[in-house]
């Protein structure tokens, strides 16, 4: 549709469109509405499940060990599902709307539907948390059978996942429309394609909840009498750590939409990153096989496939995006003129802006703390030392909270001037923010791996065992690192509730964007584009040597860490 000069006064086309001032976008009514309550319905969940998360870190920091048992794994069930499920999966679904009909500049496939999927969504996120907060289903995020939660709380699940599953089906029918009606030339943008990796992922994750979640629900209710414990772990993973590959999709897609948009950054080659890309669909969801690594009913030959072998492939797929942003961010930068020494390019980035900082230190967290972390969990030998033990939430916590959750705050901070049309309030407090929270997630990380590496238990409510019937002593290391990692917690609750006050008060009070603010004040640099799709391909030779040093300390990191541990093995095992 041409663009109507004679827009009316709510800043629509028609009544279907509207063009976005700074980005040229040609914005879909019905997809900015829904992109708005899913983003702000996943900022609700994003709260409640962080102060569910705060209470139980206290629980765990044997000087205040906050809560009783009971409430302790109610309340860690809760946290669970409201940030691994409900916050990350309700932003996804904006991300896939902005990637589709906001960046391929063509309406909403079936709006009706996006909007019942939106319903669904939040009853079935309400039902499954009114089920915990009742007190009769704590059984944590894994769930695991022969434990039992009331049948609404599978339910609300179900609900939840038939939800998410019309939102994706709407997102990949308006990627149809806009192939008919010509809205882009060529193939999609590499963001859109990387929603593409994420919706692809996310139809195998809820067919896997789908074939457990609902014999578990008839389970509940007793039209089944028996559900086999491995048989339920081996497919619940296929959602329960696939729902997490979705996330990986996602975030990449933000860092090389961020880095167009604040840089006009190019992949440094888009037919390589399209291909990291496609490497996730085929092999990432192998990495759920890393909870199974010591259940006595599953071959060796499956362990050693999934954990040696073809796990590797979805490993290079993140460490070519891994050289291929920071890459394509150096080439951008020294092209607008940051050429001395190895790191000028990197020191006069836009590090005061929340949305590129955000991004620098999601990548830097979900690089260092949880890829190289996820790797050595996906070791079958070196897995027995830190199996069920605190590193595992260790190295999630820096993976789906250092990583999604701040790529995520990124790209928020550029979404409510842009989509909610809102200027962004507490300007300081919002450059603050992101190094706040990061610096907390890292703490919890790297305190709960080193608690974990000690031997604590990863779903015990007290270090001390001061009820138990046969007393044990962690190290007294082991007390100091839950310590540390409850101060932690509270300064990663602390950048939390920084960006919670900072976008709920940008979205209802911030002061509407007008065209003298935007002029006088962008959001986005001239250089910006979300739509970047070129590489520099047959430009004139791109030298990278700060990103080549700092893909170098990362392997050094990774070789270092990679022996470490089979050095603790070997120690824990000795051979005479």
């Amino acid at each position: 549709m041409a663009v109507d000069t004679q827009a009316p006064t709510n800043g629509f086309i028609g009544t279907n469109y509207r063009t976005c001032p700074e980005t040229g976008l040609k914005v879909c009514s019905q997809a900015e509405a829904l992109i708005k309550v899913n983003a702000v319905v996943a900022v609700v969940f994003l709260a409640v499940g962080g102060l569910f998360g705060l209470m139980v870190a206290l629980t765990r920091w044997p000087a205040v060990h906050l809560l009783p048992a009971d409430w302790f794994y109610l309340l860690l069930t809760a946290h669970g599902a409201d940030v691994l499920l409900f916050w990350i999966i309700f932003f996804e679904v904006a991300v896939l709307y902005f990637a589709s009909a906001i960046i391929l500049n063509c309406r909403l496939a079936a709006p009706k539907f996006a909007w019942l999927a939106f319903v669904l969504m939040v009853v079935g996120a309400v039902v499954a948390n009114i089920a915990v907060l009742q007190g009769e289903s704590s059984v944590m995020f894994t769930s695991y059978v022969p434990m039992q939660a009331a049948p609404h709380f599978y339910l609300g699940l179900i609900v939840f996942a038939v939800g998410t599953l019309i939102a994706v089906c709407c997102f990949f029918g308006t990627l149809v429309i806009a192939k008919e009606e010509g809205s882009y030339e060529g193939s999609v943008p590499l963001v859109t394609f990387g929603a593409i990796t994420a919706a692809i992922i996310a139809v195998f994750t809820i067919a896997s909840g789908a074939i457990i979640l609902i014999p578990t629900f008839l389970w509940s209710v007793g039209y089944i009498s028996h559900i086999d414990p491995l048989m339920y772990k081996v497919i619940w993973w296929g959602m329960g750590h696939a729902s997490q590959q979705i996330n990986v999709s996602a975030q990449v897609a933000i860092w090389y939409a961020i880095a167009a948009m604040l840089l006009g950054a190019k992949p440094l080659s888009e037919k390589v990153s399209r291909m990291a890309f496609l490497m996730y669909i085929l092999f990432l969801q192998l990495a759920s096989a890393h909870h199974l690594l010591v259940e006595p009913g599953v071959s060796s030959e499956w362990k050693i496939f999934n954990t040696s072998y073809a796990l590797y492939l979805a490993v290079l797929g993140s460490m070519i995006h891994g050289m291929s942003i920071p890459g394509a961010m150096e080439a951008a930068q020294r092209r607008n003129g940051f050429n001395n020494g190895i790191f000028e390019w990197l020191r006069k980035a836009p590090w005061g802006n929340p949305a590129f900082s955000g991004t620098m230190l999601s990548i830097v967290i979900f690089g260092f703390l949880g890829g190289i972390t996820g790797v050595i969990m996906g070791t079958e030998q070196l897995n027995l030392i830190m199996h069920n033990t605190l590193y595992v939430p260790g190295h999630f916590h820096a993976t789906v909270v250092g990583g999604t959750t701040l790529a995520f705050m990124a790209i928020t901070y550029l979404l409510v001037p842009l989509i909610f049309r809102k200027e962004v309030m507490f300007k300081k407090i919002a450059q603050w923010q992101p190094y706040v929270f990061g610096a907390g997630v890292s703490g919890i990380s790297l305190f709960m791996m080193g608690a974990g590496t000690l031997g604590v238990a990863r779903r015990h409510w007290d270090i001390g065992f001061s009820d138990a019937a046969m007393s044990f002593d962690y190290p007294a290391t082991a007390f100091l690192m839950m310590g540390l990692n409850g101060i932690a917690a509270l300064c990663a609750a602390l950048g939390g509730a920084m960006f919670v006050v900072v976008v709920v008060c940008s979205v209802f009070f911030g002061k509407p964007r007008t065209p003298e603010s935007i002029a006088a004040f962008p959001t986005l640099p001239k250089t910006g584009g979300v739509k970047t799709v070129t590489s520099y391909g047959s430009e004139t030779h791109v030298k990278l040597p700060g990103t080549i040093v700092l893909v170098s300390v990362f392997f050094v990191a990774f070789v270092l860490y990679y022996y470490v541990n089979w050095k603790y093995l070997s120690e824990v095992w000795p051979l005479s």
